[in-house]
């Protein structure tokens, strides 16, 4: 890394902090720190992180800041991130539902 390229700040992955560069991908900065899978497919628990870089194939999905499913790829490293490895089986958070009824 040059002295240009120097980290210039860091997310928290799993509890571990990662730096990253400006400009960085979460993607990026994890398979630049050894991190090269972060989830696992459903069926057969194989291991996945990047592999197009550019968005299209959603191997990459993670949870950063609370929000799930977000593409590591195409998602930029912001300081302070809080960023998880996705699990696939985990139940989705539930969504309010309009309440039934009379509206009155």
């Amino acid at each position: 890394m040059t002295a240009d390229a120097a980290p210039r700040g860091s997310f928290d992955f799993d509890g571990a902090p990662v730096p990253f560069s400006p400009g960085q991908t979460v993607g990026g900065a994890l398979t630049a720190a050894g991190v090269t899978s972060w989830r696992s497919t459903r069926g057969r628990g194989e291991p996945r992180g990047l592999f197009c870089g550019i968005g299209v194939c959603y191997d990459c999905l993670l949870t950063v800041d609370g929000l799930r499913s977000q593409r590591a790829c195409v998602t930029a490293a912001c300081d302070g991130q809080v960023v998880r490895s996705d699990d696939p089986a985990a139940p989705l958070p539930s969504v309010p539902t309009a309440p039934t009824g009379d509206p009155r």
